[in-house]
């Protein structure tokens, strides 16, 4: 009996093993989607503050600055002709007059655009008056009844 000790050459193609490539992605995909922050944007609705404290008696060194829903300015119970920060400052300055103590007191709508607001303490800055201050109103609950 003759023995064949020869090699068999096997025309066999090489297998790609996908599990462990498919076991990595899926490890990535799992870390990616637990360290994305999801961000929105959004609007925020903002309903401006109340106070409960007890109104102050007028004093003689205020300057109240009133601001409207739509952005115009009331210094004094008159009203500014314009809506820039050179008109305001000139009636701010004629309103206060060189007296440089002066409390402006800022009175803003509730529905008033926060550049409306800027734009008097920038107008305040410009004529010079240092003292600002926010007038709230108490709660609708709180009220004293009449």
């Amino acid at each position: 009996m003759a023995m064949n000790f020869r090699k068999r050459h096997r025309e066999d193609e090489p297998d790609i093993n996908l599990i462990p490539f498919i076991d990595v992605l899926l490890v990535i995909l799992i870390f990616l989607m637990l360290t994305t922050t999801y961000s929105r944007m959004r609007e925020l609705k903002i309903t401006l503050p109340a106070a409960s404290a007890q109104p102050v008696d007028a004093r003689p060194k205020e300057l109240v600055v009133a601001v409207t829903a739509d952005g115009r300015y009331v210094v004094n119970q008159r009203v500014v002709e314009g809506r820039s920060v050179e008109l305001l400052a000139a009636a701010m300055s004629s309103s206060a007059g060189t007296a440089k103590d002066t409390v402006v007191v800022i009175t803003a709508d509730a529905s008033a655009s926060h550049q409306s607001v800027v734009n008097v303490m920038d107008a305040a800055r410009r004529v010079g008056l240092a003292k600002l201050t926010f007038a709230t109103q108490a709660p609708h609950d709180e009220r004293p009844s009449r």
